[in-house]
């Protein structure tokens, strides 16, 4: 398997979570009575580098096509954060007109406006042609393409080597980490520093986020293991941020491993210190995923049962692929779940995939009125509890499944 960069073969299963669909293969109405293709989502665990991973998985070429559609500006709470980001480090490491920043996996420009905005030369790498269109609408450069070491020297005959090299949630969906790593080395000024972002596997497993487990995540990291990887191809991790994005989300900088003008932080070492006093350099801490994911997968199915025989109306809000890991592994179709809430218009008119569960407009739900709103993407619920605070008016509850179920 080409995600592997230890090539050990994988024995330990860390959660197996049967056969789904890719979770943002979406469906037209013509599709609905069309055989779909499911694939195993079963994840092991490197004895030696402690890398969760995927056994089976879709072809990146296939998941990341024209018809993907998943844009990144339809959440406030992420644009927000995402401001921040480019405040604190064009502050941090003096970014002006004169530098170049890259971002790796850049979907509809989400990020690189707020760059742009302040007149510093940015380029996107995005290899999914929709909302690669929708960031040069934006006026963004970018790139359809995937990132990798081919890639990385392409930009360095062109003189586009990075000061700033961005990947958020992106180190997941890759299917080829050695290559894709040695081309951030490749693709990397001498003096330039490398930012990262994806969700920390500690919290996934402290939290039972199995939800977030999908055909498009191949890996998922501690920072042990990601801190090997870089090391391998000659990067080295000076600091780390603990974030709350994502269900809670690891922050990483790199450099170089030749550049000494960037220290290393106390953060790197309190960090290590921590996962490593928590177990997560053996095996043990691995044991014992499956039966939480089981647990939430009863109480939920109950939960809605009971609610059917009661004759209460269960509708859902996020059209998000952690819902349909839930979902596909919970076997619920839409004589449970009417249909799901989506502020994407590309979203919109579709329908889930494995569930077949229609998505439809926030019209519908005011008109429908449902007893209860599932909330799938439960790491933005205090956002969407807010948008759609006027279910109260006529004794609307929502639920969250994640951590634990939860009515509120």
């Amino acid at each position: 398997m080409n995600c592997r960069f230890d090539n050990l073969p994988l024995t330990h299963v860390f959660i197996d979570l049967d056969f789904s669909p890719p979770s943002n293969s979406f469906l037209t109405a013509e599709q609905l009575n069309e055989p779909e293709v499911y694939y195993p989502l079963k994840l092991y665990v490197s004895e030696r580098t402690f890398l969760v991973q995927i056994d089976e998985y879709k072809k990146a070429d296939e998941i990341f096509s024209q018809d993907y559609v998943y844009f990144s500006s339809y959440s406030t709470s992420w644009l927000a954060h995402c401001k921040q980001y480019v405040e604190m480090i064009t502050t941090r490491l003096e970014l002006n007109e004169t530098s170049h920043v890259v971002e790796i996996a850049s979907n509809d420009g989400y990020l690189l406006q707020y760059f742009k905005e302040k007149d510093i030369p940015v380029l996107g790498i995005e290899p999914t042609l929709g909302t690669a269109q929708v960031a040069q609408s934006k006026g963004i450069s970018t790139w359809v393409a995937f990132f990798g070491t081919e890639l990385a020297e392409k930009l360095v005959q062109q003189g586009k080597q990075a000061d700033l090299l961005i990947g958020n949630n992106v180190l997941a969906h890759v299917p080829n980490l050695n290559d894709f790593v040695a081309g951030l080395k490749i693709a990397l000024k001498p003096t330039g520093v490398i930012t990262m972002e994806f969700p920390h596997l500690m919290q996934l497993i402290e939290n039972n986020q199995f939800d977030t487990i999908y055909h498009e995540h191949f890996s998922y990291f501690s920072f042990l293991t990601v801190k090997q990887i870089f090391e391998k191809h000659g990067l080295t991790l000076f600091d780390v941020e603990e974030i709350p994005t994502h269900g809670g989300s690891l922050r990483i900088y790199a450099k170089h491993t030749e550049n000494d003008a960037l220290s290393i932080s106390k953060s790197v070492y309190v960090l290590l210190e921590k996962e490593i006093s928590k177990g997560m350099n053996t095996l043990v801490y691995y044991q014992g995923f499956q039966e939480k994911a089981d647990k939430i997968k009863y109480d939920f199915l109950s939960f809605l049962l009971e609610q059917k025989k009661l004759g209460k109306k269960i509708a859902a809000y996020g059209a998000a692929a952690k819902g349909n890991t839930l979902l596909n592994y919970c076997g619920i179709r839409k004589d449970l779940i009417t249909f799901v809430v989506d502020k994407s218009p590309y979203k919109q008119g579709k329908y889930l995939p494995g569930s077949h569960i229609p998505v439809v407009s926030e019209e519908v739900l005011k008109l429908e009125k449902p007893d209860f709103v599932i909330i799938f993407p439960w790491n933005i619920k205090e956002e969407i509890e807010k948008q759609l605070s006027y279910i109260r008016n006529w004794n609307g509850k929502f639920v969250v499944a994640i951590p634990e179920l939860k009515v509120f």
